[in-house]
């Protein structure tokens, strides 16, 4: 920044809300580049992936934390777990609503909870496309009747629509300080982890039915090779054998399929040519490997 212009503004966002609300969509609209990945599925943002936007003379480092939800299993507590300390050590809090929702259960309790966290909050109701305007009005009273928001904002992540407006409050409300990342970097997710997201994102979209939770994708190596293009492997662990044979499946057709998705949207993003290599290996109850929480981003959870 000049010396005569406005102060840098630098600060942490975190968007917090159910799962499937649409907090990754947000994030790619905001940022305008895909940093997290998407899926129809819910729960599928385990760790904090954070997008990072300029605007004006602000940094603005979003978190995207894991939907929050009642949980069950040891990784569902670490997700939960994760997502509120994404509140917690925030400067602004963004609560997303699905205005097709409204005030769910899952919203109250998320309410209930909010009313803990001291730092200023935004109220972000998203999917207002598909709503009634008297609705929307009417969702955003009661809303703010529950907690002290600073601020309602109405958008469509999926259009984009709503999403400058609220990317130039933000940018007014983080903190005075310098930029914590280069000015061109859009997210402080490695690009091995990024890679192995994308590839996560494909698995649940082919097999969205038959393969749950029990799936996670690990990139092995990252070559940069003479010819300008990259030589990536990964692997995909399941739990079971059964669930290997899903993710081939016949002929291995559905693994072809996924690598061949998942190769074009890592080469555009990183804007070379990739050759990329899947695995499918049965690591039985990875959901209970202390390592594997760490290459989440995921605290262990001892219970």
């Amino acid at each position: 920044m000049s010396e005569t212009g406005p102060a840098a503004r630098c600060g942490f966002v975190a968007l917090i809300g159910a799962p499937n609300v649409g907090k990754s969509t947000l994030v790619n609209a905001l940022v305008g580049s895909k940093v997290t990945i998407v899926s129809r599925k819910v729960q599928t943002t385990r760790a904090l992936i954070r997008g990072i936007v300029v605007e004006n003379n602000a940094q603005i480092i979003l978190v995207d934390t894991p939907g929050i939800f009642v949980p069950k299993r040891r990784l569902d507590r670490a997700m939960v777990s994760t997502a509120w300390s994404g509140a917690y050590d925030a400067d602004l809090v963004c609560v997303l609503l699905d205005a097709r929702a409204g005030i769910d259960d899952e919203a109250d309790a998320i309410l209930t909870k909010l009313a803990g966290v001291a730092h200023p909050k935004i109220l972000v109701l998203n999917k207002i496309d598909l709503v009634p305007r008297e609705k929307l009005l009417a969702l955003t009273s009661a809303a703010n009747e529950r907690l002290s928001f600073e601020n309602t904002f109405m958008v469509s992540a999926l259009s984009g629509d709503g999403t400058d407006d609220l990317r130039r409050a933000l940018a007014v409300r983080v903190p005075e300080g310098p930029f914590h990342y280069p000015e061109d970097q859009m997210s402080d997710a490695p690009l091995r982890h990024l890679a192995a997201e994308i590839t996560r994102e494909k698995i649940y979209r082919h097999l969205h039915q038959e393969l749950p939770y029990q799936s996670t994708v690990e990139t092995d190596t990252w070559t940069e090779r003479n010819d300008k293009t990259v030589r990536i492997e990964q692997t995909i662990f399941v739990e079971r054998d059964s669930q290997r044979k899903i993710v081939l499946g016949k002929s291995g057709a559905t693994i072809k399929a996924i690598g061949a998705e998942s190769r074009k949207e890592i080469g555009e993003i990183i804007g070379q040519p990739v050759h990329l290599f899947l695995f499918v290996k049965v690591r039985e109850k990875w959901g209970d490997d202390p390592n594997r929480y760490r290459e989440m981003g995921l605290e262990f959870p001892k219970e």
